[in-house]
């Protein structure tokens, strides 16, 4: 008989507004208690304590807009964050500074969560939505060199991208781009080419969320829909559909694939977050708590793998702290 599912092991609150991102860094002077960044639709920053449970920085960058992005550079002293006022900031918090030490004017009005990527040591690669409703733009950080613009052929009608991802195989070799669009498909983008290498519709409605393991060469992606969509990249970098899965509600805001790639995690608009084998997405746990839509859904990237967390932010205010599947 199964288990029945686990409550948070702690919940966070003091946001005051729905809690639109997560971001754990497991580096610094404690390395087993994690610094988690949340960015709120207030525009705030929140960097929690988790063995207080509480904030120790709030950080006010966005002009009171909401924050759907952050990510840490490097380490914890150094965050990206992203909102709704067009502009991704950049943050130097070593030292109990709070300061944007600079910033990149997208011109974009849509939700679409940036990606990073490390290129080499002190290189990053940024992946934006851009100004022009369909292109995505990629820069080089920090110097903010445009690398390439992603235009779809005339015609493509892909319409506009709504969730991006970097990668690359390993550490020298091309970074890739895959992104997923409101006409429901995933395209993997050459970044030296500015050219389409594949594309496949994977959704009938807007691709929400996307991850990929570029070890396994496989990926996921969630929509409005009742469907995960389960895709593989061949050896010619053509994607082609490896298996769907059948949700009970509709609506998936996030996924994630542990470090590990052991497990992954969506955020549902049931309120619901659920957890899936990667290997064969076997569905292993629907963890309830939240009273409204889980917007972002995070994990930690502890070395013990007894310690890894998993943290969950909603429409509630709230954010839910779990400790699951720690041993496998």
């Amino acid at each position: 008989m199964a288990l029945p599912p686990p409550d948070p092991q702690f919940v966070l609150r003091g946001t005051s507004a729905a809690v639109h991102t997560l971001h754990f860094s497991c580096g610094g002077q404690e390395p087993d208690v994690p610094t988690l960044f949340s960015g709120s639709e207030n525009g705030f920053i929140h960097v929690w304590n988790l063995k207080t449970h509480r904030v120790d920085t709030e950080l006010d960058g966005h002009g009171r807009k909401s924050v759907y992005c952050v990510e840490t550079i490097g380490s914890k002293n150094r965050l990206l964050s992203q909102g709704r006022d067009q502009r991704i900031c950049l943050w130097d918090l070593a030292e109990g500074r709070t300061s944007v030490t600079d910033s990149v004017f997208t011109e974009n009005v849509g939700f679409c969560r940036c990606s990073l990527l490390k290129v080499a040591q002190g290189r990053w690669l940024v992946a934006m939505a851009a100004k022009a409703l369909e292109e995505v733009q990629v820069l080089e950080l920090p110097s903010k060199t445009s690398v390439c613009t992603l235009k779809p052929e005339v015609g493509a009608k892909l319409g506009m991208p709504m969730c991006l991802k970097l990668w690359q195989l390993n550490c020298g070799s091309q970074p890739l781009l895959l992104a997923g669009y409101e006409d429901g498909s995933v395209v993997l983008w050459n970044l030296s080419m500015g050219k389409v290498l594949s594309q496949l519709v994977c959704h009938q409605e807007p691709v929400m969320s996307l991850d990929f393991d570029s070890e396994k060469a496989k990926g996921i992606s969630g929509s409005s829909e009742k469907v995960l969509s389960i895709w593989s990249l061949n050896e010619q970098q053509n994607l082609q559909v490896y298996k769907t899965h059948k949700l009970v509600n509709a609506g998936i805001s996030d996924i994630t694939i542990r470090p590990d790639k052991k497990i992954l995690a969506t955020a549902g608009w049931d309120h619901r977050i659920r957890i899936f084998g990667w290997k064969k997405l076997k569905p292993l746990a629907v963890l309830g708590y939240h009273t409204a839509t889980v917007h972002c859904v995070s994990f930690s990237d502890h070395k013990n793998p007894s310690e890894r967390l998993l943290a969950a932010g909603s429409k509630d205010h709230r954010i839910s702290i779990w400790s699951i599947y720690t041993q496998t």
